[in-house]
């Protein structure tokens, strides 16, 4: 049963008291943690309850939704966040981590290191989920910032800037691909023009925007966590190519889903077969596999000593998931109570270009309940009245103004929030610092570029 149909209160309660529950809710995730100290996972369970009261709904039916949040939520990440954990532990303990960043820092001089990783993130990022690239990537984030004495976020923003942007204007990530069926767009245009759109934002939000963020926010790389090294001389150090194929392998997988559904008729066993492997859960099971060989066994370790790698890499990620479920939870609270439409209905009704009505009604849905899937959704079904009389070039501007609302102003009721602020070891007022305003930086130079295209094309 969906969580909606456990809210019986929820279409009786007013426009205003649900904004007003939803902002109580926000800041007093905010107090708890920041003033009171609570433990984030508690304090969202809490911040769910307070919105509950606020807004009329009984507790108990109101954790029917923060249960489900929760669930779908881990079942979303959670696998991907332990195969990558996984992954990710291989990488450091087989050293494979520091044969990329030898050829990282080797390569580029320190100045130049920071464009280095954006363009492997924009990579990565172009068919990987935000949260599987992230964590693929945390070793080569936190092993370049130690070996080139830099601060985390130099290193950190640019990959966080180039996986963000790319999951938000780009296909096969499913906002992206959801806007472009619901207003009709066409597929290839919008490719082309994301493309050319994210290079720009990338680039201001991540290499330019770092060394502010690492000025605000100058904090060392952790020594502890989910990507602790375990140094060791005994065995064979996987070579770049080895290591670099083994992080690119889910990359090429989903990559080539995406081809065969854009080229191959339905049906086609290859088209089958590609779309069964490009799958996100199956790409990075394949990959943790074979990690399990190319940085496992073929570096002199038997099968034993991987699995005491293994079996590490999973307690450090144990509380990330705890406190990413729990932010999916109050999420999926706040979207139960129908927040997001009663802000989305609101700015509708302006007389607005149609550019900066989709781009509002998307980026007042994500700040609402936290979710860049259910933003985009929303606004592009807001918003199709406006796609009416357009040419193909405006619609696809269209719904990159509602990718790039969809990922505005992230904070403490999105889970990517949470991820990002366990991962790098930062407190919340530095995830605000760094994280959300890149999250404020992109979509805005994102605009400043349409807007400018638009005008020409209008």
């Amino acid at each position: 049963m969906h969580a909606l149909q456990l809210l019986p209160l929820a279409g009786e309660v007013g426009s205003t008291q649900l904004v007003i529950a939803a902002l109580v809710g926000v800041a007093s995730i905010i107090l708890l943690i920041t003033v009171a100290k609570l433990n984030p996972f508690l304090s969202l369970m809490a911040g769910s309850a307070i919105v509950a009261a606020i807004a009329g709904v009984g507790v108990n039916e109101l954790f029917k939704s923060f249960v489900t949040g929760f669930g779908s939520t881990l079942g979303g990440v959670g696998i991907l966040i332990g195969l990558g954990a996984l992954v990710g532990k291989l990488l450091v303990d087989s050293e494979g981590a520091n044969a990329v960043v030898d050829k990282i820092l080797g390569s580029a001089p320190l100045a130049l290191v920071p464009w280095a990783v954006t363009l492997i993130a924009f990579i990565v990022g172009i068919p990987m989920f935000f949260e599987i690239g992230l964590v693929l990537l945390m070793p080569i984030i936190v092993l370049t910032a130690r070996r080139g004495k830099l601060p985390i976020m130099l290193i950190g923003i640019p990959v966080l800037a180039a996986l963000g942007q790319m999951h938000a204007l780009m296909p096969p990530h499913p906002g992206p691909l959801a806007v472009i069926d619901a207003l009709h767009a066409d597929l290839g245009l919008t490719m082309l023009i994301g493309f050319a759109l994210a290079i720009p934002v990338i680039i201001v939000a991540g290499p330019l925007f770092a060394p502010i963020a690492a000025r605000w926010v100058p904090a060392m790389a952790p020594e502890q966590g989910a990507v602790a090294t375990t140094q060791n001389t005994t065995y064979r150090r996987p070579s770049f190519g080895v290591t670099l194929a083994t992080i690119l392998l889910p990359v090429v997988l989903m990559l080539a889903r995406t081809v065969s559904e854009l080229t191959l008729p339905a049906g086609s066993p290859v088209r089958t077969a590609l779309e069964f492997v490009g799958t996100p859960v199956v790409a990075l099971f394949i990959t943790a596999l074979m990690s399990l060989i190319t940085l496992g066994v073929r570096t002199g370790r038997s099968m034993s000593e991987v699995g005491v790698s293994v079996s590490a890499s999973f307690g450090p990620v144990a509380g990330i998931l705890l406190i990413v479920g729990a932010g999916g939870g109050f999420k999926q609270t706040l979207v139960d109570l129908g927040v997001g439409k009663v802000v989305a209905e609101a700015t509708s009704a302006l007389s607005l270009s149609p550019l900066l009505v989709a781009f509002v009604l998307a980026a007042l849905v994500r700040i609402a309940t936290g979710s860049a899937t259910v933003a985009a959704l929303t606004a592009a079904g807001l918003a199709l009245p406006l796609a009416e009389g357009l040419s193909p070039v405006q619609v696809a501007m269209l719904v990159l103004a509602v990718g790039l609302g969809s990922g505005v102003l992230s904070h403490v009721n999105d889970a990517g929030f949470w991820l990002i602020k366990e991962f790098f070891g930062l407190t919340v007022v530095e995830t605000f610092k760094t994280w959300t305003v890149l999250t404020i930086i992109a979509p805005l130079v994102g605009m400043v570029l349409l807007f400018g295209v638009w005008s020409f094309v209008s």
